[in-house]
């Protein structure tokens, strides 16, 4: 299943790219490791983030702030 854009917000601030200033983004979910865990073999205790790849030129942004909305956008 190919990723759907999406657009995204925290509150009223929109979400750009960081490099390339697009506001369109796919979705995916990211594990955050950490040495402790993966050590213990725990490594599904992890926190997870949101990864918002952006479109355009692919640079990834995350995210672990749980007021961040996704919002379809038709490209």
């Amino acid at each position: 299943m190919a990723a759907k854009p999406v657009r995204a917000a925290i509150g009223e601030m929109r979400i750009t790219c960081q490099v390339c200033g697009s506001d369109v983004f796919r979705e995916r979910d990211v594990l955050l490791n950490s040495v402790g865990l993966e050590f213990m073999k725990m490594a599904w205790a992890d926190e997870t983030a949101t990864g918002l790849i952006c479109w355009r030129c692919g640079f990834v942004h995350l995210f672990v702030n749980r007021d961040l909305k996704l919002y379809r956008a038709d490209k």
